[in-house]
């Protein structure tokens, strides 16, 4: 019984004591923490060379080339960053952006126009 007590009031002293400290978590959808500079994110390609660097060096295999286009399944990514690492003309970029989930297989799946010109939305 002794021991009950005691547990509870160390259990009220716990609490007492964190009752005037501000909270540590975030109110998520209303305010947004800034990622590091160094973050991987979702993957953004542009001006790629078809070099198939990147398809190589992928230890997923996630990164596919056909024709002009270029496909990424984020599905199967692992955000190591090895593609933007090892891109000679660092065609790939990491960007920042994080909040990836879906509610459809198809909807991981980003393909990149490579043929358009600089400047143009490429992502479909």
């Amino acid at each position: 019984m002794l021991k009950k007590i005691i547990g509870l009031i160390i259990s009220m002293l716990t609490v007492f004591k964190h009752l005037f400290k501000r909270p540590v978590t975030l109110e998520y959808p209303e305010k947004k923490i800034t990622q590091p500079e160094n973050f991987r994110g979702k993957p953004v390609v542009g001006n790629c060379i078809k070099c198939m660097t990147c398809t190589k060096v992928c230890p997923t295999g996630a990164i596919k080339i056909e024709d002009n286009n270029f496909k990424i399944d984020l599905n199967k990514c692992i955000f190591c960053g090895n593609c933007a690492y090892y891109c000679p003309v660092k065609a790939i970029k990491m960007s920042s952006e994080y909040e990836l989930a879906a509610n459809n297989k198809s909807y991981l799946s980003l393909v990149y126009d490579i043929a358009k010109k600089e400047g143009e939305d490429n992502v479909s």
